[in-house]
């Protein structure tokens, strides 16, 4: 079986990465492969594609974001995904927590950091754009809130965040979640079944 080189495009900031993120590790025990995790800025994307969130591009479209909760709703029942809850606070701007991943993935914390912030947005419904509330979240983690929330000021972490939203733009993504298997495109939770078996094919390719 050859290497494959599975990626998690994301943002804090959508529930469906959330979703996403907590059904990965099931597909990463079936394939055997690790999913690589690659943090973006969704606002960016959206203003490099001219997307726009769907709470703005189907607001107004009658049943369009009714059937959107009815499928959330079917994949949180079979997935099992109980302490996942809408928060209070959405839209939260994401630009310091997505700072902080990469700020976390310089220093050895970032799949520590990775879960509490998921756990803060989506399961704490947490006001994750306001410094003290990130750095408490973060401290209870067993992190260092206030380095972190220092180092996302640093010239290197803002430029990869960038890079990492304009190469996505590249490749073709214009929203999160998005996957890639090699140079294979997925978009979406509802792709993760796609996503395996594009895992699989490739392994076995």
């Amino acid at each position: 079986m050859r290497t494959v080189n599975a990626q998690f495009l994301f943002d804090f900031g959508s529930p469906n990465a959330y979703l996403a993120h907590k059904v990965i590790p099931d597909i990463e025990a079936r394939t055997g492969v690790t999913f690589e995790y690659v943090p973006i800025l969704l606002g960016g994307l959206f203003r490099l594609t001219g997307n726009r969130s769907p709470v703005e591009a189907f607001a107004g479209i009658k049943n369009k974001p009714e059937y959107g909760r009815l499928e959330m709703e079917r994949f949180v029942r079979r997935h099992g995904l109980t302490a996942f809850r809408m928060n209070p606070h959405f839209p939260v701007n994401t630009l310091q927590i997505m700072r902080g991943a990469i700020a976390a993935s310089q220093d050895g914390g970032f799949t520590r950091y990775v879960d509490a912030v998921f756990g803060a947005m989506w399961e704490r419904g947490l006001k994750m754009d306001d410094p003290a509330v990130i750095e408490a979240a973060l401290n209870e983690a067993g992190l260092d809130g206030a380095r972190l929330l220092e180092a996302i000021n640093q010239p290197a972490v803002k430029e990869t965040l960038l890079a990492n939203t304009q190469r996505a733009f590249e490749r073709g993504a214009f929203g999160a979640p998005t996957f890639f298997v090699d140079d294979e495109i997925f978009f979406g939770k509802d792709s993760l079944r796609d996503v395996e078996e594009e895992i699989v094919r490739a392994r076995a390719a």
